[in-house]
């Protein structure tokens, strides 16, 4: 059995991600077997509660008011519309039901919005997980006690090249917000994006950051750059293929328990190169329409995908495999018909 570190060192990490490629997606692979079913992988959803006017000026992102995008900016979703599509997605078998808002963190008048929320998730017996920016202690007791599970909060690059991305927020405002959600006793979701000009020392010491955390995240998205126009990174050189599965085997070997997620990116990798990410040690993958603001690969393909691959969604508080796949087929039904938001009250 692999042993669980955190104490990396940026070296180490580096020798890795410069192992020649069947060496080291045979060593994650391997790592990977000893805490996976390899045949599995984790599939969630994902709902936009609020879109857009981001006060941050993430360089990547479509939702930040510093950029013009052509994204429509929506206030807070009404409770009753997110707790619908909660509703719904219970229906077709689904088990968790993840949030995200486009805030720097959420004001006091926001927070009973969200609560009840959560509660709200939780009572129609769903497993619950929202990213909302950064979070006070005082905040992220409140969401536990509301009954949140996970808590999504990325890292998205080194500490230092974090500043050539980011400069309404802190690294250590991101790592605050982390030690909230796990002292608050959440599970926590982090990760972050390559692509992003960033060098391979870079990638290495974001892993570390990742891996050397008190306790390992329980997911961990390995995000490649979406360029939308408008954004200061929309020109940007394609990061190689093969560099982004090195990032994902080695955050395997790094992190052995956790779940490897693909995330943001996904729409531009064929099926050949999900497939090499899989075999690297992903183990959890979106689906759907659209990952918040930015295309996902629909529904129906990832389930050809895993058809073809032998692979099955991972199961899960009682749902078996073939609940797990119907939740995908009814999903692909669903790709015409978009989400609809009514601002909160």
């Amino acid at each position: 059995m692999s042993q669980v570190r955190n104490d990396w060192t940026i070296e180490e990490v580096q020798e890795l991600l410069q192992k020649p490629l069947n060496d080291l997606v045979f060593e994650a692979q391997t790592v990977h077997r000893q805490h996976f079913n390899p045949n599995e992988v984790q599939v969630s959803t994902l709902l936009s509660i609020k879109t857009g006017a981001c006060p941050e000026d993430c360089k990547y992102c479509p939702q930040s008011a510093h950029y013009h995008t052509g994204l429509d900016r929506e206030r807070l979703m009404a409770v009753e519309s997110v707790l619908a599509e909660a509703q719904a997605a219970k229906e077709k078998g689904a088990s968790r039901f993840c949030m995200g808002a486009a805030w720097r963190n959420p004001k006091d008048r926001d927070m009973p919005y969200v609560i009840e929320m959560i509660k709200g998730v939780k009572a129609l017996g769903l497993e619950s997980c929202m990213t909302l920016g950064m979070l006070s202690n005082e905040q992220a007791k409140m969401l536990q006690q509301a009954g949140l599970d996970y808590y999504n909060h990325n890292l998205d690059t080194s500490p230092e090249f974090y500043g050539d991305i980011i400069t309404t927020r802190t690294y250590q405002d991101r790592l605050n917000t982390l030690n909230n959600v796990r002292d608050a006793g959440m599970k926590v979701c982090a990760g972050g994006i390559v692509g992003m000009g960033e060098s391979v020392t870079d990638r290495a010491s974001l892993l570390v950051q990742l891996a050397n955390l008190p306790k390992h995240p329980e997911s961990v998205p390995i995000n490649m750059l979406v360029k939308v126009e408008g954004t200061p990174f929309a020109k940007l050189e394609d990061l190689d293929n093969f560099e982004f599965v090195r990032t994902v085997a080695v955050a395997r070997i790094l992190m052995p328990a956790s779940h490897v997620r693909l995330s943001a990116g996904r729409e531009d990798m064929n099926d050949e190169m999900q497939a090499l990410c899989f075999l690297a040690g992903a183990n959890s993958i979106f689906y759907g329409e659209k990952l918040l603001t930015t295309a996902n690969p629909e529904a129906d393909a990832d389930l050809r995908l895993f058809e073809r691959l032998g692979i099955t969604p991972e199961q899960r508080d009682g749902y078996d495999d073939e609940v797990h796949t119907a939740v995908i087929e009814d999903a692909i039904q669903e790709q015409q018909n978009p989400v609809r938001y009514y601002d909160a009250s």
